[in-house]
């Protein structure tokens, strides 16, 4: 062979043998439609990443879906309409005990950061008694939440107190303002604005509830049908979750664009906020996991026949962990 053909040759495969990042962003992205149950605090990770272009690094081209609640969400994900979604535990182990194959693949937060925000002159847990509260739908997070922390404080929703649908936190917040419902669900900073307004938090589900949150689910036909797929959106995410936590100026600017606030210093509080608690290393929280047993039991009795780890899949964060991708992550 020609000599200078030969050094040719041997630099281009040089060349794409050494920069494995160039020739897979030299396929065409991958789309991936992500159902969003809600644009908050909770979910920001998904358009930070976006915003970010991370997914493009892992050849993805992730379409966020935003729909009202993760009951909605659940079928989406069922239908195939979206790949994955952040849908609540309980949601999900109804669905799976009703015949669906969903399964949790990640818990990335300890807890979730939300609040039943009331009237003022609604001081006591049991001044809740012939009051409207609003969450998002039934099925939904919001609505596990104010049931399952209800009982424990001796009340019950739907006897003791109603519950309302009322699609969005901005929905809700007005419906509040407007003397419609005398509690609200709200998210971070939603919750901040509605104290400001001179309403009162009643619950702080962070602090009373041990709930494992912002999930990352899917259903097992996708993972068997496509693991590496599911595999990039997994490594995407927690770069994004690494990420969000090293680049406070972009995900202010992500925050600030999502959630439509000029406040610079709310924006700063719940970067310092999330950055703080978002999990790095986000496996299935199992312990947790049992806070949703006795909610689903209300409605599936048999739960209690399954364990924990039936409604989970911990090999994509594990894989992940102990393969150094996510400690690398964390030495930049």
């Amino acid at each position: 062979m020609n000599p200078k053909r030969l050094g040719l040759a041997v630099f281009l495969i040089g060349l794409f043998m050494g920069s494995p990042v160039l020739f897979s962003q030299s396929r065409p992205l991958k789309k991936v439609q992500v159902g969003v149950p809600a644009i908050s605090m909770g979910n920001i990770v998904i358009y930070f990443a976006k915003e970010a272009k991370i997914y493009e690094k892992h050849g993805l081209d992730v379409d966020p879906v935003a729909v009202a609640g993760s009951g909605i969400a659940s079928k989406a994900l069922i239908a195939g309409s979206v790949l994955i979604s952040p849908i609540a535990t309980p949601t999900v182990m109804t669905a799976v005990l009703a015949g669906s194959d969903m399964v949790i693949l990640a818990h990335t937060m300890p807890g979730v950061i939300q609040s039943l925000v009331v009237q003022p002159d609604i001081k006591r847990d049991q001044d809740l008694k012939g009051k409207t509260v609003g969450v998002t739908t039934f099925g939904s997070l919001t609505d596990f939440l104010v049931k399952y922390l209800a009982r424990q404080k001796g009340l019950g929703a739907g006897k003791d107190f109603t519950l309302l649908q009322i699609g969005t936190d901005s929905d809700r917040f007005l419906a509040l303002q407007q003397g419609r419902i005398q509690g609200a669900t709200l998210s971070h900073p939603n919750f901040i604005f509605a104290q400001r307004a001179g309403f009162r938090v009643l619950w702080d589900f962070f602090k009373e509830v041990d709930y494992p949150w912002s999930e990352i689910a899917t259903t097992r036909t996708q993972i068997k049908q496509d693991r590496d797929l599911v595999m990039r959106y997994m490594r995407a995410h927690l770069e994004g979750i690494a990420r969000f936590k090293q680049e406070p100026e972009l995900a202010k600017k992500v925050i600030k664009k999502m959630l439509r606030l000029a406040d610079d210093s709310i924006a700063q509080e719940s970067w310092e906020l999330f950055a703080k608690h978002r999990i790095a290393a986000p496996y299935p929280n199992i312990k947790g996991l049992k806070t949703s047993y006795e909610y689903v039991a209300a409605t599936r009795p048999e739960v209690w026949k399954h364990k924990p780890e039936e409604f989970v899949d911990a090999s994509f964060v594990e894989e992940l962990d102990k393969s150094g991708f996510i400690k690398k992550l964390y030495e930049k």
